[in-house]
């Protein structure tokens, strides 16, 4: 992978990577998409991390459809896969870790201590190894694009980091590797989430601006629903990820819940424009 990376900055050529954890869906293709049209060649790697994992969550059953994806991959023209192994990314007597601080502790670090520590870490590696200019997120992880914003400024990376908007199932679901854990009953709780966030919506183009009312507009929704469990909903500022009072040029309306046994993630972008407001789902 270093040879070819190396190989594409000898010819000037502008490297897209789409870091996965596998399982892809339309969120992972629409990303394909948008390097496809920026870079060449596209590098999409699969890695599921171990070190973003929680000592209560995952890993072990975290779905992993590598042929399918690498079948997926290739009929959209993808022209690199990289796939290492845990034990190439992680060998014995790894010790360094990367944290950003201030941005990784709110919200999902109050819920999954440590696990910024390990995305931030993971994709530092694959940067140094596959050394794109532009590396491409989902806004559905909206916390980890921030953190991963600011790694590359204050570490001077090459790279660009490149966030693309949230892709979402005709029923409002933000698409998600997780979404196969939900049991067929489970499916209407987990539109709560996109349901509240369009809420959030609608209040703001009626002209409220007050983030307290705002933030309950998302819990009636979200209360209303006996399938889910909240864990946060929070309105912060884009950029600091501190809690707003009123909104201001860029906040992020975030949700996490628990429907089942399934913990799932859903934001909107909320934006001034003017004197008014956009909301992006």
């Amino acid at each position: 992978m270093k040879q070819i990376a190396r190989g594409a900055g000898a010819e000037e050529r502008l490297l897209g990577f789409v870091p996965t954890m596998g399982a892809l869906h339309e969120g992972h293709f629409s990303l394909v998409h948008a390097a496809k049209s920026q870079a060449s060649p596209v590098v999409v790697s699969i890695f599921v991390n171990p070190m973003q994992f929680g000592p209560n969550e995952d890993l072990k059953k975290y779905p992993r459809t590598f042929e399918a994806d690498r079948v997926a991959l290739e009929r959209l023209g993808v022209d690199y896969l990289f796939a290492p192994a845990p034990e190439e990314m992680y060998p014995k007597g790894f010790r360094t870790a990367v944290t950003v601080e201030g941005l990784s502790e709110p919200l999902e670090g109050r819920s999954r201590p440590g696990h910024f520590r390990g995305v931030a870490t993971v994709v530092l590696k694959l940067f140094e190894i596959v050394q794109p200019r532009f590396a491409y997120f989902g806004r559905k992880d909206a916390q980890q694009a921030r953190i991963l914003e600011q790694m590359a400024h204050d570490l001077h990376l090459d790279t660009q980091v490149v966030v693309c908007p949230i892709v979402r199932e005709p029923d409002g679901l933000a698409m998600s590797s997780r979404n196969v854990y939900l049991k067929e009953n489970d499916r209407h709780a987990a539109t709560a989430l996109s349901r509240a966030l369009g809420g959030v919506r609608r209040e703001v183009e009626a002209g409220e601006h007050d983030v307290t009312q705002l933030v309950a507009a998302m819990r009636r929704v979200l209360d209303a629903e006996p399938g889910l469990a909240v864990d946060y909903a929070e309105i912060v500022d884009a950029d600091t990820l501190e809690p707003a009072v009123n909104l201001q040029r860029r906040c992020l309306a975030l949700i996490a819940a628990f429907v089942g046994g399934t913990r799932l993630i859903d934001n909107a972008l909320i934006e001034q424009q003017g004197t008014s407001f956009t909301v992006s789902l």
